[in-house]
């Protein structure tokens, strides 16, 4: 069984480590999860939650804590063909998910909303990709693969404590058509949701984050407990003052889209 790469240190100690589905949540800033430009509305209150809104009203992702759950609350993005309209699809994560994977994804879906205003094409409803973009880096960074005559298949890192769940034949748009964990299978550390209709560039988006060899810089205490013996150290550098988190009434702007589909 491997050590613990952390015995040694104290509590407070920032490292870089990898992989980043058992880093932990990390600082949850609001600005660093949401790049969006000004144009978007966004609100906070005292106790925490938060929404963004899109101005064409179509899109809503928001942020509902809740400290006494086992994984403090959720996300959740939420796409309507019409401003208010029924949801077309939905996307949830646990708040324990690693902000930099929410980042990620939060970067596409606003890369997905621009190309949409400045095309004929509205790739948030209307998304080609095909689901081997989202699958196709597991396989080339040894995840192993599973296939299940139910429907679906499975996609596992080398020690089963990240998984991406893809239902390839599914008979209900009831059930998520890919689901996402890290940690143990029987008590993971975060969970994400994609429902039937989402566009699979964000999965593939999510689930290249997921991958990336960028170590994540985390407190030594933030790292989940039952699983930093798989967790291993990129670097060290001396503790510091938590980050305090930043305003969301006026996050930096970002440039047009930048890559043609």
């Amino acid at each position: 069984m491997p050590t613990d790469p952390f015995v040694n240190l104290a509590p407070d100690h920032q490292v870089k480590v990898i992989p980043r589905h058992l880093a932990g949540p990390g600082a949850a800033d609001l600005r660093t999860v949401w790049p969006f430009p000004k144009d978007w509305s966004l609100h906070q209150t005292d106790a925490g939650a938060a929404l963004a809104t899109s101005p064409c009203l179509r899109l809503f992702t928001g942020l509902v804590p809740d400290p006494d759950s086992p994984r403090n609350g959720k996300w959740t993005v939420t796409a309507n063909r019409a401003p208010f309209g029924p949801a077309a699809w939905q996307v949830t994560f646990d708040a324990t998910t690693p902000v930099e994977l929410l980042h990620d994804f939060h970067a596409e879906l606003l890369d997905l909303y621009l190309e949409g205003r400045h095309s004929d094409h509205d790739w948030l409803f209307d998304d080609d990709t095909p689901p081997q973009e989202a699958y196709t880096l597991l396989l080339a960074r040894g995840w192993s693969h599973q296939v299940k005559t139910d429907g679906a298949q499975f996609f596992r890192d080398p020690e089963s404590l990240g998984v991406v769940q893809h239902r390839y034949a599914a008979t209900s748009t009831d059930s998520p058509t890919w689901r996402v964990w890290g940690g143990y299978p029987s008590e993971p550390h975060w969970r994400a949701r994609f429902s039937h209709g989402t566009p699979t560039s964000l999965v593939a988006a999510f689930t290249a984050s997921l991958i990336s060899t960028e170590p994540l810089s985390r407190a030594v205490k933030d790292i989940p407990f039952h699983t930093r013996r798989h967790v291993h150290i990129a670097a060290t550098t001396p503790a510091q003052q938590p980050p305090v988190a930043s305003p969301i009434a006026t996050p930096p702007a970002l440039p047009g889209p930048s890559r043609a589909r």
